[in-house]
């Protein structure tokens, strides 16, 4: 069974990524950035704490080591922006890239029991990055975990550099 639509003004419209310092990227993480955002546009559930209501206009980028969250409404005119330290997510974006690399090695070589162990691993950390942006951004902008999750993903696709 579906989880409920969220309220079109507790709802992400429109998602865009700052691109301006990310190169090109290999197939398997355009992929997985279309997909996350695919999947964000369709479900998802955000809310500004104190703030006007959505349906919510999103652009994501990094500067300075910080993530950086505009906010804007369905005109795309602004009306909050976030900005959090990177530096908490540095070990779990790190070890989730290890492991996404692992996990992409096995899927070539390796045995179903492997790949399901691997991928159990890859999951566990993807968890804990959506948890730990849900807690960063608590007072400010409720979300849940699969919009957090989501999101997760794209901050990963947000670190790759050249």
């Amino acid at each position: 069974m579906e989880p409920p639509a969220a309220p079109p003004t507790s709802r992400i419209a429109r998602v865009t990524l700052d691109e301006r310092s990310v190169v090109r990227r290999n197939p398997q993480i355009e992929h997985e950035r279309a997909v996350a955002i695919y999947d964000l546009i369709e479900e998802n559930s955000f809310t500004l704490v104190d703030g006007p209501g959505g349906p919510y206009d999103l652009s994501l980028g990094i500067e300075d080591n910080r993530l950086v969250l505009d906010i804007g409404n369905e005109s795309a005119e602004p009306v909050a922006k976030h900005i959090l330290s990177l530096t908490p997510f540095r070990r779990i974006v790190k070890d989730y890239f290890t492991v996404c690399e692992s996990y992409y090695e096995a899927i070539k070589r390796s045995s179903p029991s492997h790949i399901e162990a691997i991928d159990m691993g890859r999951r566990g950390l993807h968890n804990e990055g959506a948890e730990l942006l849900r807690e960063r951004l608590a007072g400010k902008i409720e979300l849940d975990s699969n919009t957090a999750r989501r999101l997760f993903t794209l901050i990963c696709v947000l670190h790759i550099r050249a």
